[in-house]
């Protein structure tokens, strides 16, 4: 619950004691603006800033006249953090950033969504350094007759891309035998840490049986 400073009052106990003990709820004034929650969420981290905070230990706060705790810390990002301490997911608005997100975790010493944020950010790096997957070429010599049954065979992601007709060089009879170059392709995959398990022996230029230069 998130309310600006003056408006209307909590409930009874709300950031002191009542009844002779710590009431339920809470009032913290983040940088100004004013959150309202549970004694019970925010010492749901037992190691935590808050959880500390509400539990009185040696934390010297000053509060506001309305008896919020005083932190002097950028509100935008504490909304989450409280949820967090709800309900135990990390969920930002599309604009917020992750960074800042952290800045505060680390502050409140948050262990939990700090592995969170700091593990979603690592994915995000990761994909963002992937290398593009790179292309290799064969070119392969054959004979009009081999043209067919060279192309039909291609296999193991290898596509066809060009075919050059290079003339005659044989005689056979009274017929001559068009060559032909035929380019192909296959793409490797790569990543930060080297391609992947393609071999480099397939990247040679001129590899195929019966293939002549």
């Amino acid at each position: 619950m998130r309310m600006e400073a003056g408006e209307a009052e909590p409930p009874s106990g709300a950031g002191g004691r009542a009844g002779g003990g710590w009431g339920k709820w809470v009032r913290l004034n983040v940088g100004g603006t004013v959150f309202l929650t549970t004694r019970q969420t925010l010492c749901r981290e037992q190691k935590s800033f808050l959880s500390r905070l509400c539990q009185g230990e040696e934390l010297q706060s000053d509060r506001d006249e309305t008896g919020a705790y005083l932190i002097d810390r950028d509100p935008t990002y504490f909304g989450p953090i409280l949820n967090f301490l709800r309900h135990g997911k990390l969920v930002l608005d599309k604009d917020m950033a992750e960074e800042g997100v952290l800045e505060e975790a680390e502050f409140y010493n948050i262990g939990p969504l700090i592995r969170i944020i700091k593990d979603r950010m690592e994915e995000k790096d990761y994909t963002v350094t992937q290398v593009p997957p790179k292309h290799v070429y064969r070119v392969l010599q054959c004979q009009e007759e081999e043209l067919t049954q060279m192309v039909s065979t291609m296999s193991d992601g290898w596509r066809f891309e060009q075919l050059v007709n290079i003339g005659s060089s044989y005689n056979y009879g009274s017929e001559d035998q068009a060559e032909f170059l035929c380019v192909v392709s296959k793409e490797l995959h790569s990543s930060p840490h080297g391609l992947s398990s393609e071999s480099s022996r397939k990247t040679k230029l001129l590899q195929a049986r019966g293939t002549r230069m």
